[in-house]
């Protein structure tokens, strides 16, 4: 205990001490943590005199003990340690039986010197017992009589809903660009292309189609005229947004942005012709845009002339 208060006065004393120095007090003052410092030294100094309080009560309840005992024993008489509050707690809270009446339900039978009591079950457990089916009835009439409460597949549609109506008032207030596959026209825009060739590389599209467009033994030849479900910006764009997973080709549309899907589609447009080595034969039908088709045209036209 002496131990204990000089150590606390030494704390004190350490203080005013630090004290003296009025720049770093200031400056000590001036931490916005300072509140945080009072409250563990208050916690700290509280922690301190209750353990030495506890320690103090433990060794005047030894000395007590000690002393009940010797009386006891002068008396010539078996000491019996009384029942503390705790301990009569414990045995309302338990029902248990005093063990000098251990045989008013000892059942008669043993084993290896165990003996069968005819114990009841304790009044906590079945008080929790009898909380649980009052409160099964209560949640039976919430949850399924009166529907006061939703249940969690409909708790779970209404955060879904909540979710998706945040998610609508952020993208009106940041409105992305709107793009129609009917009215798409491919440039060269060298801003697009880059951003299509990272989402082409991120999405490991190379995988099937290799980095180069060149094709391998899964996904066809991206740099020639031949196309398995249809050339030409459009189609290209339809079959990167909604996939053939018939063939492996997954619908890129539900895991990105319309935006990506189109820088996509340009990229790979940019691709055409490049003829990178050892690149796939070709596969599904030729096609040819209207440019080319003019320009074929015009030179049948003036052979003919």
């Amino acid at each position: 205990m002496k131990k204990i208060l000089l150590i606390f006065f030494s704390l004190l004393l350490a203080q005013s001490s630090f004290a003296q120095d009025a720049a770093a007090a200031k400056s000590f003052l001036d931490d916005p943590l300072m509140p945080l410092y009072a409250v563990s030294a208050v916690v700290v100094i509280v922690l301190i005199l209750v353990l030495a309080v506890a320690v103090y009560l433990l060794r005047v309840n030894i000395l007590i003990n000690q002393s009940e005992k010797e009386k006891a024993a002068q008396a010539g008489i078996a000491y019996v340690k009384p029942m503390t509050w705790w301990d009569e707690l414990t045995q309302k809270l338990n029902a248990s039986v005093p063990v000098a009446k251990e045989q008013d339900i000892d059942m008669g039978h043993s084993f290896d010197g165990i003996r069968e009591l005819d114990n009841h079950l304790p009044p906590w457990w079945k008080w929790l017992f009898y909380a649980t089916i009052a409160w099964s009835l209560v949640y039976l009439v919430l949850y399924h009589v009166t529907d006061s409460m939703p249940l969690s597949e409909s708790e779970y549609n209404q955060e879904l809903a909540l979710a998706e109506e945040h998610a609508a008032k952020i993208r009106a207030s940041q409105p992305g660009e709107v793009i129609d596959e009917n009215t798409l026209v491919y440039s060269p825009d060298a801003a697009i292309l880059e951003k299509g060739k990272a989402v082409f590389m991120e999405n490991n599209c190379g995988a099937c189609h290799r980095n180069d467009g060149g094709g391998n033994s899964i996904g066809p030849n991206l740099t020639d005229q031949y196309w398995i479900h249809g050339g030409g910006i459009k189609n290209v764009f339809l079959t990167i947004k909604n996939g053939a997973v018939e063939k492996g080709m997954p619908a890129w549309g539900k895991a990105m942005s319309v935006q990506s899907v189109r820088d996509v589609t340009f990229f790979v447009m940019s691709l055409q012709g490049t003829n990178p080595a050892d690149g796939k034969a070709p596969q599904g039908d030729l096609f040819k845009t209207e440019e080319t088709k003019a320009s074929s045209d015009s030179t049948k036209t003036q052979a003919s002339l």
